[in-house]
């Protein structure tokens, strides 16, 4: 699941919060993926688990190149694979 404003902050607030120590990146992944599925009732995502959707988006912290950090200093995901009902897209 994704903002209507821009796709990418949700994911980026859960790096930006495990970058200052507040969270760690499971409990990001959760915030990001299955609370949201399951609040607006979609059963079949937000979860790796047999018979669901297996969507999955594989991402890395950045941490060496200077241009890719926020303003803050804190790592930004790089998006490395998608994947969509099990098969991959990107």
């Amino acid at each position: 699941l994704s903002s209507d404003y821009v796709p990418a902050s949700p994911l980026q607030a859960v790096f930006l919060l495990w970058g200052q120590g507040r969270i760690d990146l499971p409990l990001g992944a959760r915030l990001v993926s299955t609370n949201p599925a399951a609040a607006v009732g979609l059963d079949d995502r937000g979860r790796l688990a047999p018979g669901l959707r297996a969507d999955l988006v594989r991402v890395r912290p950045h941490l060496d190149a200077p241009s890719a950090q926020h303003p803050t200093g804190a790592p930004v995901p790089v998006v490395r694979g998608v994947w969509r009902e099990g098969s991959r897209v990107a």
